[in-house]
């Protein structure tokens, strides 16, 4: 990935991922963000995601590896895919919002 590549990732990330590192901590700490996700009987695939967001918005650019970066895609591609299955109605207390929330993407903000 070049430079330009980069920037771009970044700043796709930063578009899709609309929570603070904090409010994101305290979230992927509730029942509700534990009860959602593909997993293997263990913790979620978007819940550990949603720790990996947390380390990666913690981190300086110069400090970003290339696993970073594949990492900081998928979740952009992840929140794209994921908004298109918007359910009918009321999403706020839905397993869809709580799915995004994960990772790092509040639909009602």
């Amino acid at each position: 990935m070049d430079e330009d590549e980069k920037k771009e990732c970044r700043e796709q990330f930063r578009d899709c991922v609309n929570m603070q590192p904090k409010e994101l901590e305290e979230w992927l700490d509730t029942d509700e963000s534990k009860s959602v996700g593909d997993s293997d009987g263990g913790e979620s695939t978007g819940h550990r995601s949603g720790r990996r967001i947390v380390e990666i918005k913690h981190r300086n650019v110069d400090e970003l590896s290339d696993a970073d970066y594949d990492h900081m895609n998928k979740v952009v591609g992840y929140i794209h895919r994921h908004l298109e299955q918007r359910p009918d109605g009321d999403v706020e207390d839905t397993n869809w919002r709580y799915s995004l929330m994960n990772w790092g993407h509040d639909p009602l903000k």
